[in-house]
């Protein structure tokens, strides 16, 4: 039985470095766009009324090279945003917001590279912005404001302490205002109002949307959402990824693929990278409309993909104002400023921006513990080497009760091997005669499985934390780990170093790898050598499989997953001592490497 435990602990080993197994990269690298060609207005994918005039003459486009996306912004006319966290500007014709840098991120660990940079304006390459009207019904005439339309401005800069208000009429007797605020964190509120100054009623709906053009280019993880993303109401946490929204129906209407979702009331939608996210959030009592879509403009132009959000309709009665208030996301998704707009804003359910998966509720808290350590230590990776002590320690309770169960069944090895002698043929008997072997010594064959089932769940939560949230980027460990996000940049096939020539990934092999395949060996020679010479060679090379495996995980999953078996060993020791029972390690390493084992 000694032998089913280790196959199933073996199965289920293999099993979960096959759920976490690094997968290909799969993102598509974003097409370069040739020019500004004619494209339909952009538009909520479940309406048709949201007009702009984009245009360029085709031998124009042909002739000439895409402009840059620091071309586009000294071209325009544009309204600064400075807050403490991001920086950018919005251009007056159009006012979508479509410039944002983030000024506490930078693209590597140097502190001199470029700043992240979230939105960029239409025209340029990878373009990604949001944008915020009105829709009227369809055949009513009514002018309203548009990628084209230019705006009025109070001022030149939107700062926390300076909200920014833009005006424009329609010279048929509606006064259009938007108010932009922006706080010291990631959001912008935009409040929208229109006067109606005719002499009939008025229906609007207010839309907002966030769009991308081209397929971004994607981590490619089953762990790892990334793509458009909404909680809308009872409908809940929906993820598409753009391959997904590509699969959906034709929308009615539009030239493109995609999901609505009718009658929502709170929650969020836009759309998320691994690290940085887009997000729009309504009135949270207003109903709206959500869309998804994957859409084709035109020749030449990237295919864009769009979450937007349509507010149910307002009448604005003769002489009266109706208005609008819709919420800009952008940034980092930092786990506490996404807490602190939830807070200060209402958004329902705004902390499923982070991919927390399926163990949701063991996920955060770790997370938090983890958070407490590095405030505590001022270090990420000690964080993470001291969770990993408080969960051995949780876990101690099972851990004991699975060796004392390990130590019975090697005290009842003779019994058994006797029962499978006598009983070769018959199975049936033998199985009885187990099971009243078992009875009489109370031991419980399963014990030894239990607590490698229950620890999967925190196994995967952990690695989750580790993976996802924005915190471990760029954080440094000590020596040459500079970012506990990144691989181990070194390699045993360069002697990590000493020889000037970088191997290929797959031969990126590096220390703390190395580190964790040697702690698994010895993890794995604690128990004695399973009889079964193909189950011997499996348990043999495992530790040499994770080890190759492990080599392009985040350098601080590696670290946990060494640090754990380490102190895996130790418990055990100390577990089997305290027993009474052989620790096989000894006579395993001896065996191994000892002068029999060469002379063979």
């Amino acid at each position: 039985m000694q032998q089913d435990n280790k196959n199933l602990i073996l199965a289920i080993g293999l099993s979960l470095a096959v759920l976490i197994g690094w997968n290909a990269f799969f993102g598509i690298p974003n097409p370069e766009e040739q020019r500004r060609l004619a494209e339909q207005a952009k538009q909520p994918a479940q309406t048709a009324q949201v007009a702009a005039d984009r245009s360029t003459p085709a031998a124009a486009a042909a002739a000439a090279a895409p402009p840059t996306r620091e071309q586009i912004l000294a071209g325009t006319q544009r309204i600064t945003i400075e807050t403490s966290k991001i920086k950018g500007s919005f251009p007056l014709k159009g006012a979508e917001i479509d410039d944002v840098a983030l000024k506490d991120y930078r693209e590597t660990v140097d502190p001199k590279s470029a700043n992240i940079v979230v939105l960029s304006p239409y025209g340029s390459e990878r373009a990604y912005f949001a944008e915020f009207g009105w829709v009227a019904a369809p055949g009513s005439g009514v002018v309203l404001p548009n990628a084209t339309t230019q705006w009025t401005a109070d001022r030149t800069a939107l700062t926390p302490s300076q909200p920014v208000t833009l005006t424009w009429n329609n010279g048929q007797g509606l006064a259009f205002k938007r108010t932009l605020s922006v706080d010291e964190s990631y959001t912008v509120t935009v409040k929208d109002s229109v006067r109606n100054a005719t002499a009939n009623p008025l229906s609007l709906s207010a839309y907002g949307l966030v769009r991308r053009h081209g397929k971004p280019e994607t981590q490619g993880f089953y762990i790892l959402h990334e793509g458009l993303i909404a909680v809308a109401g009872e409908q809940g946490l929906m993820e598409y990824s753009y391959d997904s929204v590509d699969k959906e129906s034709p929308l009615p209407g539009a030239k493109g693929r995609g999901k609505v979702v009718k009658g929502a009331v709170g929650g969020f939608a836009g759309i998320t990278d691994k690290y940085w996210a887009a997000v729009i959030a309504p009135d949270q009592n207003a109903s709206y409309e959500l869309a998804f879509s994957g859409t084709i403009a035109g020749p030449n132009v990237p295919k864009s993909y769009q979450a937007d959000l349509l507010i149910a309709p307002q009448t604005a009665a003769p002489g009266a104002t109706i208005e609008n208030v819709q919420r800009l996301y952008v940034g980092a998704k930092e786990v506490k400023a996404i807490a602190a707009a939830a807070d200060a804003y209402g958004v329902k359910r705004f902390d499923l921006l982070i991919d927390w998966g399926w163990f949701y509720f063991i996920t955060k808290p770790m997370f938090w513990l983890i958070d407490l350590f590095f405030r505590l230590t001022g270090n990420f990776g000690v964080a993470i080497l001291l969770v990993t002590v408080v969960v051995k320690a949780l876990f101690y309770p099972l851990a004991n009760k699975s060796y004392v169960s390990m130590a019975k069944m090697k005290a009842v090895q003779p019994a058994m091997l006797e029962i499978r002698e006598r009983y070769a043929d018959d199975k049936m008997q033998q199985q009885k005669a187990m099971m009243e072997l078992y009875k009489t010594e109370k031991i419980n064959p399963l014990a030894g499985c239990l607590p490698v089932l229950v620890q999967i769940p925190v196994f995967f939560a952990l690695y989750k934390v580790l993976f996802v949230t924005i915190e471990m980027r760029h954080a440094p460990f000590f020596g040459w780990i500079r970012d506990l996000a990144a691989p181990d940049p070194t390699s045993l096939f360069n002697l990590f170093g000493l020889i000037p020539w970088t191997p290929p990934l797959f031969l990126m092999l590096g220390i703390w790898p190395i580190i964790m395949g040697i702690t698994m060996f010895v993890q794995m020679k604690m128990n004695p050598e399973p009889p079964d010479p193909i189950q011997k060679t499996m348990f043999t090379w495992m530790p040499v499989i994770f080890t190759f495996m492990l080599a392009s995980f985040p350098a601080g999953l590696v670290i946990y997953w060494s640090w754990n078996n380490l102190l895996s060993v130790l418990q055990q020791y100390a577990i089997l001592k305290k027993q009474g029972v052989k620790v096989e390690l000894w006579d395993n390493l001896r065996a191994l490497f000892g002068p029999k084992a060469k002379a063979s």
